[in-house]
């Protein structure tokens, strides 16, 4: 058997000292355990063998103590955040695997069988392994300013396998534990404050942070008194339980059409949570084995592997884009002019003002259009004000700054003006030239194309050097991706000034090169091209438009035409058609659509998702039908032989950018990486290319 420690060789260890504490009214001590890896909090405590091994003979130690409780507390603002994920590319087998599950089970349970009471008083950010050291004991406080709690797992492609899905179930309810492992995992990483984590029934007792471990070792010292019996609700293990499980199932299928193994794995054992009991020791021992099994199989799975390549793209490249240059060059932005009113307009407006807080100011083509644009604007300040997300003085200061104008004059005092007008060229270049009448040299001319020339749209400007694409993703407040384009003159400071923006505004940026569609939507539309081609041809509608589940995309094909509106995506496969006629084709079916202002393909009805008749009628289909799994491979190798062009056009830096364009900018899914781990795992890439596009071990074993 080979030594799990080796893989985390890296491992920052989190050390575990036990100091014994007097409470007052208390005959005997407390044996305090504090988890901290003695780094700040910028470096949050995790849980690798090493760590395991301290936290373990830190318990030896408290328990030799004849304390008449324990309890585990963590270093200022983090309890602790879970497995130590670094170590888990150099697991290369699934004995290893099962090792660091078996340990994680093997130290927490302590706390779970102790004949004294275990408290776990939860402190600061509480994450998968940390929160899961909190459901092992038997009573939990936390403290009103924790940053986050959570089961993340099944977002990385994992599951809750030291304990959590066993443990969660029959503490707060099959119900409470789908919306906490999966639901909240599935939607981007949810995590809950700790009033949501006290009213779920995960925390025992909330308390201040200026004395949280005061008032916890107090409330601790009542209930081994007596004085407090915190309540515990009946668990409900028949229907209620079954019908949880029918939740979590659609959500998971909904999500990522059971393709992505971890969320089906936890699914699997929160229904088998339902037989298990927590309070005797052989029925742990069948639920814990369950969930090494579980997590040793997904350990050594490639889908891990890129969702942990994804994880650390999201987290580390993103901020850190690739081509930026130097953040010194940033101007200072002091007001912003929107032109256009309408809801993309609006919601940039929103955007801007809540995170800039300096002057917006919106200009349209008459009156009525400007004041419904601020009227949203200050509609959406309302609601959040209603939801106690602002307070009434914020919400009056941001309403005060946003204003609307039929004068593009208005303009004079902002230093960034960004167009969200129709997608036509003619028309955005009107509107740069008489902006560029009334601003400074080096105000900012931003553009939200989705596909055309920045450097056209500059060229007639007396300074094009200061065009910049600024391409968001539709909703503005959801979507984290920001495509930022360089025009053929775009200078280094406007470059400089909008990747700052960005990180302002919270968004992801990531650099494009001028090149039609950039990258979402010129990969999205090869890949709507080879669906639409195959309808073209005569597969029936739902073959074509189910048969690429397995890519990762959020929704499908047809559903996202719909959703972006077959007009605007006919302009845009339009767009690359012209400038690579050899690949993107033109359909008459779906150019009769736009012309038929049909809304989409689908209508729904009793009998659920099915073709609109009018639009069969109207859509010509040949008579040769492809196969699903037909459609499935010459969609993946197109978009593989697209992402090999446009990495040799210089379109990105790496392929590492094409995989955060689509994880942020469509909600691609976390276990393909984005999509080139999925390609070179499926063959695409070397089938489309002749290679690979990640060297083997960057996302998978």
């Amino acid at each position: 058997m080979s030594d799990i420690t080796t893989a985390f060789s890296d491992e920052v260890v989190t050390n575990a000292f036990t100091k014994l504490v007097s409470v007052p009214g208390l005959d005997g001590s407390i044996a305090l355990v504090t988890l901290d890896n003695g780094f700040d909090h910028t470096k949050p405590s995790t849980f690798g063998p090493g760590g395991l091994a301290k936290f373990d003979a830190a318990l030896d130690e408290a328990f030799a103590a004849n304390p008449v409780a324990i309890a585990v507390t963590g270093k200022p603002f983090i309890f602790a955040v879970g497995a130590d994920l670094n170590g888990v590319p150099n697991i290369k087998t699934k004995d290893e695997a099962l090792q660091i599950g078996q340990l994680g089970h093997k130290v927490f349970r302590r706390l779970r069988e102790s004949t004294v009471p275990t408290f776990a008083f939860i402190n600061g950010a509480a994450l998968g392994g940390g929160l899961e050291v909190g459901l092992h004991s038997h009573y939990r406080t936390v403290a009103e300013n924790a940053a986050a709690l959570g089961l993340p797992e099944a977002f990385l492609g994992l599951v809750p396998g030291w304990g959590g899905t066993q443990l969660l179930p029959n503490i707060i309810g099959a119900s409470n534990a789908v919306t906490v492992v999966i639901e909240n995992a599935l939607n981007q990483n949810r995590v809950l404050k700790p009033q949501q984590a006290l009213d779920l029934g995960i925390a025992d007792a909330l308390f201040g942070g200026a004395d949280f471990l005061e008032q916890s070792l107090a409330w601790a010292a009542q209930v081994v008194k007596g004085e407090i019996t915190p309540a515990r609700p009946e668990i409900d293990r028949g229907q209620a339980w079954d019908d949880a499980i029918a939740r979590a199932k659609g959500i998971v299928a909904g999500k990522t059409n059971n393709f992505a193994p971890g969320p089906v794995a936890a699914v699997e054992l929160l229904e088998l949570a339902k037989s298990t009991d927590i309070t005797d020791s052989a029925s742990l021992d069948k639920a814990f084995a369950a969930e090494d099994e579980a997590l040793s199989t997904l350990l050594v799975k490639d889908e891990l592997r890129a969702g942990l390549y994804a994880f650390d793209l999201v987290q580390k490249r993103a901020k850190r884009p690739a081509g930026a240059p130097d953040k010194s060059l940033a101007r200072k932005i002091s007001g912003v002019g929107i032109v256009g009113a309408g809801l993309m307009a609006s919601q940039l407006a929103l955007l801007f003002v809540r995170q800039l807080k300096v002057p917006v100011i919106l200009t349209d083509i008459d009156q009525e259009r400007i004041d419904k644009g601020v009227g949203y604007v200050h509609g959406e300040i309302d609601k959040l004000l209603g939801k106690k997300r602002l307070s009434p003085d914020a919400a009056n200061r941001l309403k005060a700054l946003v204003s609307g104008s039929i004068n593009k004059s208005a303009f004079a005092k902002t230093d960034f003006v960004i167009e969200a007008v129709f997608e036509n060229l003619d028309v955005k270049k009107k509107v740069f030239a008489e902006v560029e009448e009334f601003v400074s040299a080096d105000t900012i001319l931003a553009t939200n194309t989705s596909s055309l020339s920045i450097t056209k749209m500059a060229a007639d400007l007396k300074h094009p050097e200061r065009v910049v694409g600024f391409h968001f993703f539709n909703p503005v407040a959801v979507l984290p991706l920001l495509e930022v384009v360089k025009g053929e003159k775009t200078d280094d400071a406007t470059l400089a000034t909008a990747f700052a923006t960005a990180k302002t505004l919270k968004k992801s940026a990531v650099l494009s090169a001028d090149l039609p569609g950039f990258v979402f939507n010129r990969l999205v539309t090869r890949a709507s091209n080879e669906i639409i081609s195959a309808i073209d041809e005569g597969t029936p509608f739902d073959v074509a438009d189910g048969a690429v589940g397995e890519l990762g995309m959020p929704m499908s094909p047809l559903t996202l035409l719909a959703l972006v509106g077959p007009a605007v995506a006919l302009h845009t496969a339009e767009t690359l058609a012209e400038a690579y006629p050899e690949r993107f084709k033109d359909s008459a079916g779906f150019r009769a659509l736009v012309e038929a202002k049909k809304p989409g393909v689908w209508t729904y009805g009793p009998e659920g998702q099915v073709v609109d008749p009018e639009v069969a009628a109207l859509w010509p289909q040949g008579d040769s039908p492809s196969t699903a799994e037909q459609v499935l491979e010459r969609t993946r190798n197109a978009i593989a032989d697209e992402i090999k062009i446009m990495l040799d056009e210089g379109v990105v830096a790496a392929a590492e950018d094409i995989d955060l364009c689509l994880l942020l900018g469509g909600g691609f899914g976390f276990w393909n990486g984005g999509i080139t781990p999925y390609l070179d795992r499926s063959g695409a890439s070397e089938a489309a290319t002749g290679q690979r596009f990640l060297a083997p071990g960057v996302a998978s074993v």
